[in-house]
């Protein structure tokens, strides 16, 4: 919000000249901040009307003197029309660096991009995921081509980002970049926060993004059935490995915790929960939230089964889990050697707690919601899908209800 400007002219009594004269000072006031100037006339201080800032009569003298007083005020009634067409907010520093000519620093993209990213660096492990500054540091790359593709710069003025520009840069990620939907906004916001913080810090005056709207089009998610659960846990391996990389994937259908989440379960994460059965209590690394998660029997089955595992001894681990990379690779092969005709990954095992686990066997969203440690439904939405199955029992219970309504009513009529 804009400033209220307030101008006022002064005599500063005690600097009173050999002729007896005192200088005509100017104060200009906004946000109680006040900056005083030497308007460069001097006046007698009899003649001097105080209440109308201005000197007394009609003499030549008089009209010299308040001409060049209006002029002074013109000017700075100009100074706040220029920050205003500037789009520039009106304050006390604005105001005073537009007076004397002083031109803030110029702020430029890429440097405010690389600091973002060297903060996200710093707390890895504490705030961010590696994959975060991956992400991070794709989207300065992406950002640093586009500039060089479109403008032929290698950085550029903050100020000079506008609607026209995220419209570019968002046409080049599908274009030139080949990005799907998808990608193509997550890139874009990225950079929107870069360019949010930006307008926090009050380096922009105007917010690029304000006009921009982009929608993210669901992707259907992967997750197991029941019968390929069971393949799966009955599957008898010959390969050790194998056989732990499928039993910490099912420990994950059981309790839907995402990868990173599992591999930094202690003992010290399960206690005894309001039921007096043992409960997972764990905040989730990558958004903080807890996640309280009642431990389902096969769940516990594969914890007994691990708790003696050197690695779960000797590092304080809950589980013996190996590598992201690793348990990807290997649950491809348990795929295949279990006939599951499906891209499987570690991710899929949280959405299988989300749909076939839980929501399918009666478990309300709500709850499911809570368990993965979402702040919201529509997260929950993403991960959990109402199966034909449960449509059909649900249904078939509303039949009930309205079979027995009607047969009360044929009685009633009878």
């Amino acid at each position: 919000m804009d400033a209220p400007i307030s101008i006022l002219f002064y005599l500063k009594r005690a600097k009173v000249n050999a002729q007896g004269l005192v200088p005509i000072f100017q104060r200009i006031t906004i946000n109680r901040k006040r900056l005083d100037n030497s308007t460069g006339k001097f006046v007698d201080p009899e003649k001097w009307h105080s209440e109308m800032s201005k000197m007394k009569g009609t003499s030549e003298e008089a009209r010299l003197i308040n001409g060049h007083l209006d002029h002074l005020k013109s000017k700075i009634l100009n100074i706040e029309k220029i920050l205003i067409k500037k789009d520039i907010p009106v304050n006390f520093e604005t105001f005073k660096n537009e007076l004397t000519g002083i031109k803030e620093r110029e702020r430029m993209l890429i440097p405010i991009f690389e600091e973002h990213n060297r903060k996200v660096e710093e707390l890895l492990g504490l705030e961010y995921a590696p994959g975060t500054l991956e992400r991070y540091k794709t989207s300065l790359k992406h950002t640093k081509d586009f500039l060089h593709w479109k403008y032929s710069l290698s950085d550029i003025n903050i100020e000079k980002i506008d609607h026209a520009f995220i419209m570019e840069y968002e046409f080049y990620l599908r274009s030139v970049r080949k990005c799907n939907n998808n990608t193509a906004v997550k890139y874009v916001k990225n950079f929107h926060k870069i360019i949010n913080q930006c307008l926090a810090n009050g380096w922009l005056a105007k917010d690029p993004f304000a006009n921009y709207k982009a929608k993210v089009k669901e992707v259907i998610r992967e997750f197991l059935n029941e019968d390929e659960i069971e393949s799966m846990i009955n599957k008898e391996f010959v390969s050790e490995r194998l056989e732990l990389v499928r039993d910490i994937f099912i420990f994950s259908c059981f309790t839907g915790l995402a990868y990173v989440d599992v591999q930094q379960l202690t003992r010290n994460h399960v206690s005894l929960g309001i039921d007096g059965d043992k409960w997972i209590f764990k905040n989730r690394q990558k958004t903080d939230t807890p996640s309280k998660i009642p431990l389902l029997p096969m769940a516990m089955e594969i914890v007994d089964k691990y708790k003696n595992h050197p690695t779960c001894v000797n590092e304080n681990r809950l589980l013996p889990i190996l590598s992201n990379q690793k348990m990807n690779a290997y649950l491809k092969e348990i795929a295949d050697v279990c006939d599951i005709n499906k891209e499987l990954t570690f991710h899929i095992a949280r959405h299988t707690f989300a749909t076939t686990v839980t929501l399918s066997n009666g478990v309300p969203i709500e709850t499911v919601s809570k368990m993965l440690g979402h702040t919201n439904l529509k997260t929950t939405q993403h991960y959990a899908k109402i199966l034909d199955k449960k449509i059909s029992n649900d249904m078939m219970i509303l039949k009930d209800k309205f079979k027995n309504t009607n047969q009360m009513k044929l009685d009633k009529t009878n």
